[in-house]
C-alpha cells in the first residue's frame, strides 16, 4: 500500500478501520442506531463549537455543497459567490443548477480574500440571500479567514454557506462565533475517515429559509429539509450507510482526544513551507497559506509527472498535482489529520530530495534536513514561551 499524502483522501487510522467491520443493524427499523447516529452528529457539533444541528449525509464531500445549494436556493435568487480558486468559482455552477443568479466576486489567486476589499464591494452591493466561501481552496491551498469574513457577510444579512472540506480540524472552526449558516464537511480530509461522507451544520436562520421557501426543493437526495424531524419519528429519508458512520465516529473520537490537533497541524504546516523556501523552491500562495495543504511550483527542467511517478514507483508515497487552470505547475502535499505527523513528513522530504537529486535538479539545501531543523526551531522557541 502507498502512503497517501495528497490532499485528500487521506490515511485512515487502524481503529477507524476496525469500527467499518463491527457488525450491522438495520438503520432503518433499529432504534439504537439513530440514537448512535444523533449522538454522532451531537459530537460534530461540540467539536465545531456550535449549538446548530448536524447532520450526517451518504455521499462524499460534494454531497454537501450541492445540498446546501438545492436547499437554499429558489429561481431568481441572487447569491454572490466568492472567487479566489477553482473551487470556489465552482460554487456557481450548484446555484445556477437549481435556478439562481450567481455573482461571481472574484479575488487575485494568490492571496487571501481580503476583508477590506469585500466589504468595500459590499458597502453598495449587498442584496443577496446567502454567499459562498471555500475555507481551504485545495486545489491552490488557498486558505480564506472564514472568522472575519463571515461576520462581515452577515452584518449585511447575508446567509453564509462556507466549504471547510479540506480545512476543518486542520484550522479551528468556531461555527456559532464566524455566524456560519451551513457548513460542509467531509470524511476523507483531516477527519481522516475514508470517502463517502458529507456532513452539514446547519444554523436556525437557514432552516427558516428553507421552511419558507416559495418554491419545492428541486431534490430529494440533496435536500437538507427531509431530514427534518428525523430523530423523533425514529426514521431516515433514506438508509444509512452504517459502517461508514461507525468509522467515522472513531474518527471523531480520534480528534476529541487529540488535545494538540490544531497545534500539530500548524507545527507540521509551518515546517514544510519553511523547508520548500529554504531549498529553493517557490510556494504557489503570496498569502493565505493552510495547515492542511502545501502547494509549491514544479521548477524548470522536471515535470508534474515525473515528479509523481517517481515518488510513486521509487518512494511508494502519492502525493498529487493539480488541476483546471494548474494543471502541471503545481505539486500538493496533504498534511491534515492521520496525515500530519514529522515521521511522515520527513519520508515525504527524503523522498523528493531523492527525486530532484534523480532529474538532476539541483536544490540550496537538502528538504529533509530543512524540514527537521524547522521543526526543531519551533520545538525551542515553544520551550522558550
Amino acid at each position: 500500500m502507498y502512503k497517501v499524502m495528497t490532499p485528500g483522501p487521506t490515511m485512515v487510522a487502524p481503529n477507524v478501520r476496525a469500527a467499518r467491520s463491527l457488525e450491522c443493524t438495520n438503520p432503518d427499523l433499529d432504534e439504537a442506531f439513530v440514537e448512535f447516529y444523533k449522538e454522532t452528529c451531537e459530537l460534530i457539533s461540540e467539536l465545531l463549537h456550535t449549538r446548530n444541528e448536524t447532520l450526517i449525509l451518504d455521499g462524499e464531500g460534494i454531497l454537501g455543497l450541492e445540498a446546501a445549494c438545492a436547499s437554499l436556493t429558489e429561481p431568481g435568487d441572487k447569491v454572490l459567490v466568492l472567487d479566489n480558486g477553482i473551487y470556489g468559482k465552482g460554487f456557481a455552477d450548484f446555484v445556477t443548477m437549481y435556478g439562481g443568479e450567481p455573482t461571481i466576486l472574484s479575488f487575485d489567486y494568490e492571496r487571501e480574500i481580503a476583508a477590506e476589499e469585500l466589504e468595500a464591494y459590499l458597502e453598495k452591493n449587498h442584496d443577496f440571500k446567502y454567499a459562498t466561501i471555500v475555507h481551504c481552496d485545495t486545489p491552490s491551498g488557498m486558505l480564506n479567514e472564514i472568522g472575519t469574513l463571515c461576520p462581515l457577510l452577515k452584518k449585511y444579512g447575508i446567509l453564509t454557506v462556507v466549504d471547510s472540506v479540506s480545512a476543518m480540524f486542520g484550522e479551528p472552526v468556531e461555527v456559532d462565533a464566524f455566524q456560519i449558516d451551513i457548513l460542509c464537511g467531509g470524511s476523507q480530509k483531516a477527519v481522516s475517515a475514508p470517502p463517502g461522507l458529507t456532513f452539514v451544520v446547519v444554523s436556525e436562520e437557514a432552516k427558516q429559509a428553507m421552511k419558507t421557501r416559495k418554491t419545492p426543493i428541486r431534490s430529494f437526495y440533496a435536500n437538507l429539509a427531509v431530514f427534518d424531524g428525523y430523530y423523533e419519528q425514529k426514521w431516515f429519508p433514506y438508509t444509512m450507510p452504517i459502517s461508514d458512520i461507525n468509522g467515522l465516529r472513531v474518527a471523531f473520537e480520534n480528534i476529541k482526544a487529540d488535545d494538540l490537533v490544531y497545534e500539530r497541524h500548524s507545527r507540521i504546516a509551518e515546517a514544510t513551507r519553511t523547508a520548500i523556501q529554504a531549498a529553493g523552491l517557490a510556494l504557489y500562495q503570496q498569502s493565505g497559506f493552510s495547515n492542511t495543504v502545501t502547494v509549491f511550483r514544479i521548477p524548470e527542467g522536471i515535470t508534474e509527472q515525473e515528479i509523481l511517478t517517481r515518488m510513486k514507483e521509487t518512494h511508494n508515497i502519492l502525493l498529487a498535482g493539480s488541476f483546471g487552470e494548474f494543471s502541471g505547475k503545481l505539486i500538493r502535499i496533504g498534511h491534515m489529520g492521520y496525515n500530519a505527523t514529522e515521521e511522515n513528513m520527513v519520508e515525504v522530504m527524503r523522498g523528493l530530495d531523492e527525486v530532484f537529486e534523480w532529474y538532476g535538479i539541483k536544490l540550496q539545501g537538502s528538504l529533509e534536513k530543512e524540514f527537521v531543523s524547522a521543526l526543531e526551531s519551533s520545538d525551542e522557541l515553544l520551550i522558550l514561551s
